[in-house]
């Protein structure tokens, strides 16, 4: 009995990665056929970063959604010594930033294709609901 009650628990969990190199997320999203996700955030500085996060990309609407749609990519720049990410992971953050982000918009996230275009941009909070920003990504899903 508590298999089958840890069992159907785990299956209502979603699984939601967020990569950091977008070299892979953009090999993943052409084999898969999905658009991409990046989220530009400050994760231990930025208030509005903060709060996309856990009133949106952390909702269970948002990542349902995400596990069948999307590839998703955070590139973060904390400034906490203790938060700092690997010397790699750094640079693939800044060489992402260097083409999506220059003016260093914090929360910034954008929707592209696989080929990297821009089809969608959110520049700072997005003032909506988890379900609203998943109707906003779904607008650029084809249908089948």
């Amino acid at each position: 009995m508590k298999l089958l009650i840890i069992s159907l628990f785990l299956g209502l969990i979603t699984n939601v990665t967020w990569m950091g190199d977008f070299n892979q997320a953009t090999a993943e999203a052409t084999k898969t056929h999905k658009l991409i996700l990046i989220n530009f955030s400050g994760s231990d500085w930025c208030g509005p970063c903060i709060r996309e996060r856990k009133e949106i990309l952390e909702k269970e609407a948002f990542e349902k959604y995400a596990s069948d749609h999307l590839v998703l990519v955070r590139a973060d720049f904390p400034r906490q010594k203790k938060n700092q990410l690997s010397k790699e992971q750094t640079k693939l953050n800044e060489a992402l930033a260097d083409k999506y982000n220059p003016d260093g918009k914090f929360p910034y996230t954008l929707l592209v294709n696989e080929h990297g275009k821009i089809l969608k941009q959110w520049d700072g909070f997005p003032d909506v609901s988890p379900e609203e920003f998943v109707e906003q990504i779904a607008e650029f899903i084809p249908t089948k």
